[in-house]
């Protein structure tokens, strides 16, 4: 069954919800999976298109969640997904909105985690490094228009079908978090203990 809903109107969410639920009763996982990324320095990123990204990756995610989880609470079973992403670990150029979001999506699913860990409902972030999509593509610019070109590292990197397998086996095992990605991912696990070196190779990191 296919709901298309907008995750900037709570009123479109509600209704697709309610339409899932009259078809199927409950919803056993949810996985958020959408947003926008960005290509654009913080002077020059015009204040709507951080509004925008936010509203979208972060309240939209959050107001569908919230949306679903009375009923998983009151089944008492449920789990829920977040892709995220490294960017919402660490940060590189040009992404300040995108990280931002994903920083807030880490913590307040981190939250909702341990809020309902004993009421059966588990929830898992997934943070998936580079993966060959068109995210690049779609991505807003500081004036808000389409990056419209797929960044060189997306186009480098695993396949959609290999993030979706190694995605699908983290769920499954109900794992608390994941990063999913290439060496990219070492870039996260080595910040914390050597910020230094991290915060130097960091500003060499290619903008695409």
């Amino acid at each position: 069954m296919v709901v298309p809903l907008d995750l900037s109107e709570e009123q479109t969410i509600a209704q697709a919800h309610a339409r899932v639920l009259e078809r199927f009763g409950h919803v056993d996982i949810l996985i958020n999976n959408s947003g926008i990324s960005q290509r654009g320095t913080v002077v020059e990123t015009q204040i709507e298109v951080d509004r925008r990204i936010m509203e979208v990756n972060y309240i939209g995610t959050v107001a569908l969640t919230k949306a679903v989880l009375p009923s998983m609470l009151a089944r008492g079973q449920g789990q829920i997904v977040v892709i995220s992403s490294l960017m919402g670990k660490i940060g590189t150029p040009l992404r300040s909105a995108y990280a931002a979001s994903k920083h807030a999506l880490q913590g307040f699913f981190d939250c909702l985690r341990a809020e309902v860990h004993d009421q059966g409902v588990h929830v898992s972030v997934i943070s998936p490094g580079y993966v060959h999509t068109e995210i690049t593509k779609n991505a807003l610019t500081a004036d808000g228009s389409a990056y419209d070109r797929v960044g060189d590292a997306q186009s480098k990197a695993m396949s959609p079908e290999q993030f979706a397998t190694r995605c699908a086996d983290a769920i499954a095992r109900r794992v608390n978090d994941k990063m999913i990605g290439g060496p990219e991912v070492w870039a996260a696990r080595l910040a914390p203990f050597f910020p230094r070196v991290y915060d130097f190779l960091v500003r060499r990191v290619k903008s695409t």
